[in-house]
C-alpha cells in the first residue's frame, strides 16, 4: 500500500497531512485525521448524503471519495460553514423551521444545500432544491421540516 502526503485547504487552513495512504477515503481522513466529526458516516456508499463536504465548493460524497482525489483542493465541513454566509443562512432556516431531531443526517442537509445555493443561487425553485436534495437521507423528520428550511431560504434574499 502507497502512502504519501496530502496537502488540502480544510476550512480556510491549510493542512498537511503525512503518509495517507493511497487507499483511504476522505471520510476517514476527516473525522480520524483532521478530528471533524460533524461529517457523519451513514451507508457507505453514497446512499444516505449524511457525509456531504465541499471540494472546491462543488458538493462531494466524502465516502465514495479517495483522499488522493481532492490532494490540493480546498475542503469545506459542517464546521467550516459558520463563517461563510451562505452557510449561516442555511443553519439559520433549519433552526427555524424545527430541522433538526437527532441531527445526524443535519450536516450533510447543511453541506448539500449550502452547495447548491453555491452552484445555483436563488434562481432555483423549491422544487428543484428538494429534488437535488432527494439523495439525502432522514430517519427522523419526516422532511416536512427541511422542505420549510428550503423554503425559507428560496425565499430570503442572500
Amino acid at each position: 500500500m502507497t502512502h504519501r502526503p496530502l496537502s488540502i485547504a480544510v476550512n480556510g487552513t491549510a493542512r498537511s497531512l503525512d503518509d495517507v495512504p493511497d487507499s483511504e477515503r476522505l471520510l476517514d481522513t476527516i473525522r480520524w485525521r483532521l478530528g471533524l466529526k460533524g461529517t457523519k458516516e451513514g451507508c457507505r456508499s453514497g446512499e444516505c448524503g449524511a457525509c456531504t463536504v465541499l471540494v472546491d465548493g462543488v458538493s462531494t460524497l466524502s465516502c465514495l471519495t479517495l483522499s488522493r482525489e481532492v490532494d490540493g483542493t480546498s475542503l469545506t465541513t459542517v464546521e467550516g460553514v459558520a463563517d461563510d454566509p451562505v452557510g449561516k443562512e442555511v443553519a439559520e432556516a433549519f433552526a427555524r423551521a424545527g430541522a433538526v431531531q437527532c441531527g445526524y443526517c443535519t450536516p450533510g442537509f447543511v453541506m448539500a444545500l449550502v452547495g447548491l445555493l453555491k452552484e445555483r443561487g436563488r434562481s432555483a425553485t423549491v422544487e428543484e432544491l428538494l429534488a437535488d436534495l432527494g439523495g439525502n437521507l432522514c430517519r427522523c423528520t419526516g422532511y416536512l421540516s427541511i422542505a420549510r428550511a428550503v423554503a425559507l431560504l428560496s425565499r430570503e434574499s442572500p
